[in-house]
């Protein structure tokens, strides 16, 4: 069953698909956008009353997050490369600034300005699927992170500032999210917190031996978060997708079921691999009258990946979910996931 899985998502990844993967970061940036104006430190946010407030409705301030983490997170992927290039959190920050830059944080039922160069071009609307799906993606693991103690011994606590609207749907801080999502903060919680035992216990023994912590167990860990994350948020923002185009929704369910595959391989999401890995996506939202595989302005590699996102998305609707579960049960192995590993870098190096 594993292979004939394999097998099936092979040949709905086609060969053809593969030139798009090898295309280059078009902004000729590696980071995310303003990632230099982002904040570094937990204190370079507002501190009022006590507390840490941060606006996760900013661009700046969510990426801020993001760089917060990444930087405590350093120490743990020194074996791994310089300047925190191989640190396994780059996929998050670098989703969320190509989020960004195509306009998929702005509002996108245009009542406000939101997101826009002509309005607020920093604020992330909460309009937006792209960005409720996102803050289950930077608040909750940021909030974990602070649970485990990455951050060590705060002075202050955190609070998140609520969006405008549906602020029942969001939790702001570790004790409110503790409190109603537990799972999901023990999912991102333990990702940290294996990786701050692994370091320290390695380092602490022989210094000699911290190569030997072990990427694929931290992979595990994260990939479990971050699709429970998506899980979690899904359903929650179902009603948001209405503001999007068919197209663009389509597109935005595709995306986030090719991330369940992608994740079953522990695909390591270093800074190179998810700059080379996104370059295939689409440059701008998906409009009406955009059909696959013909749209005029995108590459006809971006057309040939986006409808095999979406053939995979529909085999695996087709199969009641059956398709993944093969390809998971193939990728539970080191073997398995070595294989789902290859097939996704030949792809991206063709």
């Amino acid at each position: 069953f594993g292979i004939h899985a394999l097998l099936i998502v092979t040949v709905t990844l086609s060969p053809a698909t593969a030139p798009a993967w090898s295309e280059k970061n078009t902004t000729g940036d590696v980071y995310p956008p303003l990632w230099d104006l982002a904040p570094e430190n937990l204190l370079d946010f507002l501190v009022k009353d006590n507390k840490i407030v941060i606006n996760a409705w900013n661009y700046q301030e969510r990426l801020g997050v993001y760089k917060n983490l990444l930087n405590s997170s350093a120490k743990y992927f020194t074996a791994f490369g310089s300047q925190n290039f191989g640190n396994i959190l780059w996929g998050l920050p670098l989703q969320h600034g190509w989020q960004f830059r195509t306009g998929r944080l702005a509002d996108p039922s245009s009542v406000t300005s939101c997101g826009y160069e002509d309005g607020d071009l920093l604020c992330i609307s909460v309009r937006s699927w792209w960005s409720c799906m996102n803050y289950y993606l930077a608040i909750i693991p940021f909030l974990g992170a602070v649970e485990a103690g990455l951050f060590g011994q705060l002075q202050y606590e955190i609070e998140i500032l609520p969006p405008e609207e549906r602020r029942a749907d969001f939790c702001y801080s570790v004790a409110d999210c503790r409190s109603r999502i537990p799972k999901l903060m023990d999912e991102w919680k333990a990702y940290f917190e294996v990786n701050n035992f692994t370091f320290f216990f390695i380092f602490s023994v022989s210094p000699a031996t911290f190569s030997s912590f072990k990427l694929d167990d931290a992979l595990c860990l994260m990939w479990r978060a971050h699709v429970s994350s998506i899980a979690y948020a899904l359903p929650k923002f179902q009603d948001s997708l209405k503001y999007l185009s068919d197209p663009e929704a389509s597109f935005g369910e595709d995306w986030a079921n090719a991330v369940d595959f992608i994740a079953a391989t522990h695909f390591s999401t270093d800074l190179q691999n998810i700059n080379n890995f996104q370059a295939f996506l689409p440059q701008r939202m998906l409009v009406e009258g955009d059909v696959l595989p013909s749209i005029s302005d995108f590459s006809p590699q971006q057309n040939r990946v986006l409808l095999s996102l979406r053939a995979l998305h529909k085999a695996n609707q087709l199969t009641g979910g059956l398709l993944l579960k093969l390809w998971q049960k193939a990728m539970s192995t080191e073997a398995g996931r070595k294989m789902g590993r290859k097939l996704i870098e030949d792809l991206a190096s063709s």
